[in-house]
C-alpha cells in the first residue's frame, strides 16, 4: 500500500520559522518532523510514499535522497556513526516520489493530485503536522499498522480517531459513531461533523490525521465541490463514501501531537526531550537548575 503525505502548505501557524524552511523540516530533537512520519509509515509496512508538494518544498525530497558528497566526506573522515545516521534517514526498501499541487485548494485536492502516482488503488493518507507518540504506542503493530491490517482483512476504510476534552470539540472534525470503541478497536462511522459547537458534538472522538482509504473514494473525491473555506475537503469525500460503503473509526492507542502549531510543537519537543534515552538526563538537570 502507498501513503500520500501532503506537504504543499506554507505552514503559516509556524511563521517566521517556516518562511524559508518547510515546516516539515523543522527539527524535533535530532530529526525533522517529516522523518518521524515517514518512519511511522515504514514500521506500518508501507513501502511507497508520495509527497504532494510545492515548488518551495524541494528540500523535503532532498532530505530523503542520497547525498553522495556528504557520505564520501564522512567516509574519508572515518565518521562511521554519522554515516550510519545519514544513510538511515530513508528507511530501507522505501521508495519516494512527488507530485506538485499548483494551487492550495484543500486537503481533498492535495490527495487527488496524487492519483496519477497511486493509480486506482487503495491508499493511506498521513498528515505531517500530526505525530503519534513514539513513547506510548508501538508503530509496528498499533494505530496505522493495525488500521492497515484491519483494512486488509475487511476492505473497510479506516479513520483514526482520538478522545478530546468536551470543551475542545469545536477545534476538530468529530466522529459520529454507532458506538464508542475501546482503544485499538473500531466502530462504524456514520459521518464526520467539522468543528461542531461545544455541547452539540455527536461524540468527543476527533479525527487525528491517519486514513486508510478504499479506491472507491477516488471518483467521489474527483466530484467533490469546494466546501468550507472554498477548499475541497477530504471529509466531504469521506461522507460521500459512507453513503455507499461502510467506513470505520479506529480509536488510537497512545496520544497524538499537533506539531503544526507553536504551542503543540513546544509541548512535543519538551516531552520527547524528557523521554529521549540520550538527552533526558541533560534536560532534567537543566530544568532543575532553572526551577
Amino acid at each position: 500500500m502507498k501513503a500520500v503525505i501532503p506537504v504543499a502548505g506554507f505552514g503559516t501557524r509556524m511563521l517566521p520559522a517556516s518562511k524559508a524552511i518547510p515546516k516539515e523540516l523543522i527539527t524535533l530533537l535530532d530529526k525533522p518532523l517529516i522523518q518521524y512520519v515517514v518512519n511511522e509509515a515504514a514500521l506500518a509496512g508501507i513501502t511507497d510514499v508520495v509527497f504532494v508538494t510545492h515548488a518551495s518544498k524541494a528540500a523535503i525530497e532532498n532530505h530523503f535522497d542520497t547525498h553522495f558528497e556528504l557520505e564520501s566526506q564522512l567516509i574519508n573522515k572515518g565518521n562511521t556513526e554519522l554515516l550510519k545516521c545519514v544513510r538511515s534517514i530513508a528507511p530501507s526498501g522505501m521508495c519516494f516520489s512527488a507530485v506538485r499541487q499548483a494551487r492550495g485548494q484543500g486537503l481533498g485536492h492535495a490527495v487527488l493530485c496524487a492519483r496519477s502516482l497511486i493509480g486506482d488503488d487503495d491508499f493511506v493518507v498521513m498528515l505531517p503536522d500530526v505525530l503519534l507518540s513514539d513513547y506510548e504506542c508501538n508503530h509496528a503493530k498499533d494505530n496505522l499498522a493495525a488500521m492497515c491490517a484491519r483494512f486488509a482483512e475487511s476492505q473497510v476504510s479506516q479513520i483514526l480517531v482520538e478522545d478530546v476534552p468536551p470543551t475542545e470539540v469545536n477545534k476538530y472534525g468529530i466522529a459520529d459513531l454507532a458506538n464508542i470503541p475501546d482503544k485499538g478497536a473500531v466502530a462504524q462511522l456514520n459521518g464526520v461533523v467539522e468543528k461542531p459547537p461545544v455541547g452539540s458534538a455527536p461524540s468527543t472522538l476527533a479525527v487525528v490525521g491517519r486514513y486508510v482509504l478504499s479506491r472507491q473514494i477516488w471518483p467521489l473525491l474527483a466530484q467533490t465541490e469546494p466546501g468550507r473555506g472554498g477548499e475541497v475537503q477530504l471529509t466531504d469525500a469521506i461522507d460521500a463514501l459512507i453513503r455507499i460503503a461502510p467506513v470505520e473509526a479506529f480509536r488510537m492507542t497512545g496520544r497524538s501531537h499537533d506539531c503544526g502549531s507553536k504551542a503543540g510543537y513546544i509541548e512535543t519537543f519538551v516531552e520527547y526531550a524528557l523521554r529521549h534515552p540520550r538527552y533526558c538526563e541533560l534536560v532534567k538537570s537543566k530544568f532543575a537548575e532553572n526551577m
